[in-house]
């Protein structure tokens, strides 16, 4: 009897301490993502300084506190609210955004080096553009031209691979070769519109497709907020699926996620939302890979928390 119950108090002594050090993990990696966030705001008014006209930190932090109750009216309000700090705004967002796609990419198709660039939705943008810019030929017309043919034509590819996917039914491997093949043949397309363009047109192609945060205003984070929070969310309720699905299709399916619907879902939204910022930004898809592996090198693979700590990162 005396045997036995040291036994259980022994188990329980056991679990109290595995429960503790799961506390403690999960603990270490919230602490990790608020820290995140903290410095985010920290370097963000670092950032609002720099520029050709001369304001300190405590000048931008008091700036931005008044402007939220009146509109701008001395120099440096209006350099700050006009010029830099939708800039900023939109550099923050385009991050988090793109680095969470990434994650995802990566998660669905178990491969570190996956991102929706590679899928060929950077090459697509850059090919609509460059219609929009050498042709003048657009989808959407007017201001928009631009624009609404870099997100249309980014779309393509996911299209593509999607409908691959589904009746298809093609694994991770064939997914990312067939962006691969998306991704060559549009970079080719937009080459030779470029051969044939004249040259301050080609320059404007150029510059486009560099990536840059100059066309930043309020009127395009509004859309870009709405679509990074109607897409981060439902990324978040996916992410038990991409944790199962990290140890591969058939574990996953054993545990009742229906994997090739699951993957259908994530590459779209992630598409959707990698679309939908590069359209603004220019191809900037680099954050898409290397923020994933920082954030993961730090609080694991668990997407729970890699998601928001890769959108931070």
């Amino acid at each position: 009897m005396n045997a036995r119950t040291e036994t259980l108090s022994g188990t329980r002594t056991k679990r109290s301490e595995i429960r503790e050090e799961y506390k403690r993990f999960i603990g270490r990696k919230i602490v990790f993502i608020l820290s995140s966030l903290i410095l985010i705001f920290i370097i963000a008014g670092i950032s609002t300084t720099l520029g050709s006209y001369p304001i300190t930190v405590t000048e931008v932090y008091s700036i931005i506190w008044r402007g939220l109750f009146h509109n701008p009216e001395t120099t440096k309000e209006i350099v700050v609210w006009n010029l830099r700090l939708p800039r900023i705004i939109l550099g923050i967002l385009a991050g988090i955004g793109l680095a969470i796609a990434g994650s995802m990419t990566q998660g669905i198709l178990r491969n570190p080096l996956a991102s929706p660039f590679t899928l060929g939705i950077a090459s697509g943008a850059g090919f609509g553009a460059a219609i929009a810019i050498l042709l003048s030929k657009g989808i959407v017309g007017g201001e928009y031209l631009i624009i609404g043919n870099a997100f249309i034509f980014s779309l393509i590819p996911t299209f593509i691979i999607v409908g691959l996917t589904r009746f298809r039914r093609a694994t991770p491997e064939t997914m990312i070769l067939a962006g691969i093949a998306m991704m060559y043949i549009f970079s080719a397309a937009t080459t030779l519109l470029m051969y044939f363009s004249e040259s301050d047109a080609m320059k404007a192609a150029y510059f486009w497709m560099v990536g840059d945060l100059g066309r930043a205003s309020w009127d395009a984070l509004l859309p870009i907020s709405l679509v990074l929070a109607g897409c981060f969310f439902p990324l978040m309720w996916k992410a038990w699926d991409v944790n199962a699905m990290g140890a591969g299709d058939e574990t996953a399916k054993s545990l009742g996620i229906n994997v090739e619907r699951s993957r259908i879902f994530i590459m779209t939204v992630s598409s959707f939302l990698t679309a939908s910022i590069i359209c603004f930004t220019g191809t900037i898809g680099f954050i898409c890979l290397v923020a994933p592996h920082m954030s993961r090198m730090v609080i694991g693979g668990d997407n729970r928390f890699l998601i928001p700590a890769s959108g931070l990162v």
